[in-house]
């Protein structure tokens, strides 16, 4: 978009990945577990696939893996599983009826959140490709980012903290290659200097006034000038 308008080189990028709040609250859109829209998750409605082509079409191994690794979600195994045996008496057609099965199917009980949550996370992930799209933005940026611009990332969940760190971290490296080599080979050139080592996070009387500022995670790097 930056090169499409002529807005090249900047002196800063900000990505805030962030979840909309009016995309969250629309039922039709079918993101929350207690939504009785269709099982849908996209945030972009051109994409072809939704969150139902998921949970109805993939096996029981490919749900499994992303409930496991997108969602963190300790009983990926035995959900993945219920799913697979509930939907051939029946597709999941609503974000809320999903919600009901997986809830029913979880043995723990986590004390702060719906037990649907993290299901409901990895399926909204995966439709996305949320962390894939958070990668690609990071490289766009420092692409159109000016030599001493600066790159600040804020991210509201492990994942996406993960993804940013070890971005940063890779680009403020003049070698990039897998420590067992003797020599550099890669020919790889540090583009970035880590502002931020560790996340900034926001104080309590921003928590206060806002809640949902209690996981946000800030890290910042600036580009090199040669």
């Amino acid at each position: 978009m930056a090169r499409e308008h002529d807005f090249v080189s900047l002196d800063g990028v900000l990505l805030d990945l962030g979840l909309s709040s009016i995309q969250l609250a629309d039922e039709s859109r079918g993101f929350s577990f207690r939504a009785a829209g269709p099982l849908d998750m996209r945030a972009d409605p051109q994409l072809a696939r939704t969150a139902g082509d998921l949970v109805n079409t993939w096996d029981e191994r490919d749900l499994r893996r992303i409930f496991s690794e997108l969602g963190e979600e300790p009983e990926a195994a035995r959900v993945a599983g219920a799913i697979v045996r509930r939907r051939a008496r029946g597709a999941f057609i609503s974000a809320d009826e999903l919600g009901r099965f997986v809830a029913g199917v979880k043995t723990r009980r986590p004390v702060k959140i719906d037990p649907a949550t993290r299901v409901f996370q990895a399926l909204r992930m995966a439709v996305n490709d949320e962390l894939g799209n958070l990668s690609r933005g990071l490289e766009a940026a420092m692409r159109v980012l000016r030599p001493g611009g600066r790159l600040a990332v804020i991210s509201f969940h492990s994942l996406e903290d993960r993804v940013t760190k070890q971005f940063m971290a890779r680009e403020s490296r003049d070698c990039i290659c897998p420590p067992h080599l003797p020599t550099c080979v890669c020919g790889h050139r540090a583009g970035l200097r880590v502002v931020s080592r560790r996340p900034l996070m926001a104080a309590a009387g921003e928590t206060m006034r806002n809640p949902r500022a209690r996981s946000a995670r800030l890290r910042v790097a600036e580009k090199l000038t040669s």
